[in-house]
């Protein structure tokens, strides 16, 4: 049986309403990367394989646990967050900015319409989690952490628990609910089992992210 992890990237300057440009080299916050010291510390075994996102945030967040576990090897996968706004479009803004410019987009509800360059349309997304579904389902055994992000693990979740996602716009419609209805913070780890090629959830842990600014102002 095979255990993968899906960890989320720790806080990043997006996360914490900073101005950012392209989705790619969004940086961590220090909150973040005292999030990624703190998933690296919760491993209580060694994994077999640890697995990043070609984006900059989930490189930072695996850091840690990469020099932890320096024998582990470490490769990408696309697992990168769901980028449906072009670059352009998106360049020096904040999350807060952003938010006409999704409701424009989940609005328009066409699973194969593409923003401009740097974006990806709807049914390209659900392509890529069907995709990590076979690379999860193909593992017999080994303990595998991938560093990913938050709609797409939510995107991935919704697979499992519905059997796939449609790329319709009934797909969409659904998914765009599920996105307001379930959350998942930075720092989180989804844990999943592969048993005959049936994936298993497990658990959403939280228990590891403690807040050391706060406990530090504790008389």
């Amino acid at each position: 049986m095979a255990t993968v992890w899906l960890i989320r990237h720790g806080e990043s300057e997006a996360n914490s309403g900073l101005p950012t440009d392209d989705q790619i080299n969004i940086k961590l916050t220090e909150k973040g990367h005292q999030q990624a010291r703190q998933i690296a510390v919760s491993f209580s075994q060694q994994p077999s394989l640890v697995v990043t996102s070609p984006f900059l945030r989930t490189k930072q967040t695996a850091q840690p646990t990469i020099e932890r576990f320096a024998s582990t090897p470490h490769i990408e996968w696309q697992v990168q967050e769901f980028n449906y706004l072009a670059t352009a479009r998106r360049k020096n803004t904040t999350l807060a900015e952003r938010i006409p410019m999704a409701e424009e987009y989940w609005q328009r509800c066409d699973p194969n319409y593409i923003d401009g360059e740097g974006a990806e349309s709807f049914a390209e997304m659900v392509s890529r989690v069907n995709n990590l579904k076979t690379l999860i389902q193909n593992l017999d055994e080994g303990f595998v952490a991938v560093f990913t992000h938050g709609m797409f693990m939510r995107a991935f979740l919704w697979s499992l628990l519905f059997n796939g996602i449609e790329a319709s716009v009934e797909g969409m419609q659904q998914f765009r609910v599920l996105l307001d209805l379930f959350k998942i913070p930075n720092g989180a780890i989804l844990k999943l089992f592969n048993h005959n090629q049936e994936i298993w959830v497990s658990s959403l842990q939280t228990s590891h992210l403690v807040d050391l600014t706060a406990l530090s102002n504790i008389d």
